[in-house]
């Protein structure tokens, strides 16, 4: 019986070891989510990128209008010459959300000539990859990024990834951002999928999820 005690010490310290450790990453990444969620980075740069969301036979939804708001915001204010809206479409679906979007811009006082739709991709990462083709093929490199707010480091480092220099600046309107359970909710999930992503380098759109589009 004596003999076994040191080993199943051992076992106990390890597994409180991994334990310890896991909590420490998702604690981590939770915090890293909350804070990027409140940063607005507004520097100069090639172009506005905004991710897109639910359409609806070309109208934006509430989630997808809050993030073209304040792209539109950061336009007029002169951080890029052109914002480019992001997002494929669902079999049936008359426009893309790229379309949607440009749409929505140039209704709202955006000139069309300034607006880029790039209608590709099914999930963040996905876009991204299109919207970095885009931005690249004319001799850019430098973008804000425009989503919601919990969603803006996975954005971000998404963005990254796939060869742009990313800022985020999110928007602090919409469904998303009005309740505190829903907030909570969107940090858990996309807490998860942002590790979902760091590990397998796979789209994580789908991990969680708080039923909002």
């Amino acid at each position: 019986m004596t003999s076994h005690a040191p080993a199943v010490s051992w076992i106990r310290r390890a597994v409180f070891g991994v334990v310890l450790v896991a909590l420490l990453v998702l604690g981590g990444t939770a915090f890293r989510v909350w804070y990027v969620a409140r940063a607005d980075e507004r520097p100069r740069v090639d172009a506005i990128v905004v991710l897109g969301a639910a359409q609806y036979n070309g109208v934006p939804s509430k989630i997808f209008e809050a993030r073209l708001s304040h792209a539109k915001d950061l336009y007029d204010e002169g951080v890029a010459g052109h914002i480019v809206t992001s997002g494929g479409n669902r079999e049936g679906d008359a426009y893309t959300e790229a379309e949607a979007g440009a749409n929505w811009l140039v209704e709202n006082g955006v000139p069309s000539a300034s607006t880029i739709a790039v209608g590709e991709g099914s999930d963040t990462l996905r876009s991204l990859r299109a919207v970095a083709g885009a931005i690249h093929a004319r001799g850019w490199s430098t973008a804000v990024i425009v989503s919601d707010p919990w969603h803006s480091l996975r954005a971000g480092t998404m963005a990254e990834d796939v060869g742009l220099e990313a800022f985020t600046s999110p928007t602090h309107t919409g469904p998303i951002v009005q309740t505190r359970e829903t907030q909570a909710r969107y940090i858990f999930r996309e807490t998860g999928a942002l590790l979902y992503y760091r590990l397998s380098k796979n789209p994580a759109d789908n991990i969680g999820g708080t039923g909002l589009r």
